[in-house]
């Protein structure tokens, strides 16, 4: 599908630092080697049990290949429009994507520590926080001591910036 001046429309510029796109290789090589060898090999060993038609574990294996496919795909698109963050790009008087933050909630004057990546590296359980998430957004430029208001599910939170590192 194309927008109306002709690019692609998943031809978006995915921005990743160098770690998250060894990270995508690294799975989509997974993916494409091993997951779809035991992918292949269940469909064969479901084919054995006979007809094909009513054959659950048939079905099961057919619709895992073919997210597995889709989930290939979609990664694949990802690396063709990667564009890796040379460490020399990532600057530390503002927050942007590569940086290590620290951000202070200014009511509960709790410490948040997260690396600002793009959303396709993005993984809460690692601190990995995107630029297009609601805080990521608004930290995205601001310099150290600056506070900002974030509209957050619990209602409004200001953070103040207390460091910005390379990540």
């Amino acid at each position: 599908m194309k927008d109306r001046f002709g690019a692609a429309l998943n031809d978006k510029e995915i921005v990743l630092t160098s770690e998250g796109y060894k990270k995508l290789s690294e799975e989509i090589e997974y993916l494409a080697s091993i997951k779809r060898e035991e992918i292949a090999e269940r469909i064969k060993e479901a084919r054995d049990f006979g007809d094909i038609s009513e054959n659950s574990e048939y079905n099961e294996a057919k619709n895992e290949q073919a997210k597995l496919e889709m989930r290939i795909h979609n990664l694949g698109q990802k690396l063709r429009n990667a564009r890796v963050l040379d460490g020399s790009e990532i600057k530390t008087d503002t927050v942007g994507i590569g940086t290590k933050v620290t951000i202070k909630d200014v009511k509960s004057d709790e410490n948040h520590r997260y690396i600002v990546v793009g959303s396709a590296e993005a993984d809460p359980s690692e601190n990995r926080l995107s630029n297009e998430s609601p805080v990521g957004k608004a930290i995205m430029g601001c310099k150290v001591g600056e506070t900002v208001k974030v509209s957050t599910p619990r209602g409004n939170v200001k953070y103040k910036i207390v460091s910005i590192r390379k990540g």
